[in-house]
C-alpha cells in the first residue's frame, strides 16, 4: 500500500478522488544539457534525454506521488505513444483512466523539449481530441478537489451551457486553478471571470501581472486576492506568495536553492503540493513551503513528470537538511521553515514512492 498523508482525515462516506483532473496528454520527449541551442541547419548533442507522459500527465502523476488519490479524464490515441503513456499513468503511477479514452486513427500528441542554461524551448504537434470534454468525461466522480486551466472553455460552461467541472463544483469539489501562456499577448481580463466559480488560483508571476495589469508581483497577488479564495502566486527561484481570505492568513515563502536541470512541470508539482496541504488543512505557510520543496526537488531532475518527487524523495530531502550539521543562516532557515515535515515524514514512511526513470520503456524504481 501506498503511503497515504491524508489517512487520518478520510471517512467512509468522502469523495473517492482526492484530485480529479481532465486536460491533453503528450508524449514528452526531453533533451537536457544542451551546450547551446540547435542552429538552422545545425545539429547539437545532448547529455540527458528522457521520454515521459506530458501535458496534463505531469500534474496527475505529480499528485499520485504524493499519495493523492488521482483521476485523470483525457483523450489516449491507440498508437505505441497511446500505449506508452497509458501505461505509465495507469500501472506505474497509479492514476486512475476509468474515466479516459482511447481513439483509432487519432495520433498521440508529442513535444520536444529543449533545456539550455536553464531556460528551455519546446516544439510540439497535435489536434485536439477526438470529441469534446464532456463526452470523455461523462459522469464526474466524487472528488475533493479538481484542477482547470481558466484558458480553456470545456471546464466551465458558458451562456447557459454546463462544462465538465460544473457538476462537480456544485456537489462540493474545491476547484484548484491555473492559466496556459497567452501566446497572443492580449490576457484577456474575462478569464478572471471564471474565478467566481474557483476556490484557488495558483498562476505564475509573470502571468498574474499580466492578466491584472500590474508591476509586481506583491500587487498581483492583492487584486486576485480579491476574487478568489485563495490566491497563489509563484515566483520561481524567488519562492512564491499566498493569500488564503478563508484562514485570514497571508504568506510569502522562499523556494529552497538547488541547481536547476529541467523546469518541465514545476508548476504543475507546485500545484498539486498545495491541493494535498489544503485537503490536510496545514497552516498557509506550510503550504507553500511544502509546495516549493516539491518544485525544487523536481527541477534537479530531468524528465517532466516522471522527476516529479514522491514522499521517499520528500523524506530523504528533508532528513538530509534536518541532520546535515551545517550551522550557517541558510540551512537554519530551512531547519526552522520546514519543521513541520517532522509530524509528517518522521521516517521514510512504509509504502513511499520514489522518482522513475524517464526512459520509454518498463522501468521505474517506485517500490
Amino acid at each position: 500500500m501506498a503511503f497515504d498523508p491524508l489517512a487520518a482525515t478520510r471517512t467512509a462516506d468522502g469523495p473517492q478522488f482526492d484530485l480529479f483532473v481532465y486536460g491533453t496528454v503528450f508524449l514528452d520527449i526531453v533533451f537536457t544539457g544542451l551546450a547551446q541551442p540547435p542552429g538552422s541547419g545545425t545539429e547539437v548533442w545532448a547529455e540527458g534525454m528522457g521520454s515521459c507522459p506530458g501535458g496534463i500527465a505531469n500534474l496527475a502523476i505529480a499528485a499520485s506521488r504524493l499519495g493523492l488519490r488521482t483521476s485523470l479524464a483525457a483523450a489516449f490515441s491507440s498508437d505505441d505513444y497511446g500505449d506508452f503513456c497509458w501505461r505509465t499513468l495507469n500501472e506505474q503511477e497509479g492514476v486512475d483512466l476509468s474515466r479516459s479514452r482511447r481513439f483509432e486513427g487519432w495520433h498521440s500528441p508529442v513535444t520536444v523539449s529543449m533545456a539550455c542554461h536553464g531556460d528551455r524551448s519546446m516544439v510540439t504537434h497535435g489536434h485536439d481530441a477526438p470529441v469534446p470534454a464532456a463526452r470523455i468525461v461523462g459522469t464526474p466522480p466524487r472528488s475533493a478537489t479538481i484542477f482547470v486551466d481558466l484558458s480553456n472553455e470545456d471546464g466551465f460552461g458558458q451562456a447557459g451551457t454546463t462544462g465538465w467541472a460544473d457538476p462537480m463544483v456544485d456537489a462540493g469539489a474545491l476547484v484548484f486553478a491555473d492559466v496556459g501562456w497567452d501566446a497572443s499577448g492580449s490576457w484577456d481580463r474575462q478569464v478572471l471571470d471564471r474565478l467566481s466559480r474557483c476556490h484557488a488560483f495558483v498562476p505564475n508571476a509573470t502571468e498574474a501581472m499580466a492578466y491584472t495589469r500590474t508591476d509586481s508581483a506583491q500587487d498581483a497577488l492583492w487584486a486576485l486576492a480579491d476574487l478568489v479564495p485563495l490566491a497563489v502566486v509563484t515566483d520561481g527561484a524567488n519562492g512564491a506568495l499566498a493569500i488564503d481570505s478563508t484562514t485570514g492568513e497571508e504568506a510569502r515563502v522562499p523556494a529552497p536553492r538547488v541547481d536547476a536541470l529541467d523546469a518541465t512541470g514545476a508548476g504543475d508539482v507546485f500545484g498539486a503540493g498545495m491541493v494535498l496541504g489544503t485537503l490536510a488543512g496545514w497552516p498557509l505557510d506550510d503550504r507553500l513551503a511544502f509546495a516549493g520543496a516539491c518544485s525544487a526537488l523536481s527541477v534537479q531532475q530531468f524528465g517532466g513528470s516522471l522527476a516529479a518527487p514522491g514522499w521517499g524523495d520528500l523524506a530523504d530531502w528533508w532528513h538530509a537538511v534536518r541532520d546535515c550539521g551545517s550551522t550557517d543562516a541558510y540551512h537554519a532557515s530551512l531547519r526552522r521553515r520546514y519543521a513541520f515535515l517532522d509530524g509528517v515524514v518522521p521516517s521514510a514512511p512504509p509504502g513511499a514512492v520514489r522518482r522513475a526513470a524517464a526512459t520509454i520503456a518498463r522501468q521505474s524504481d517506485l517500490h
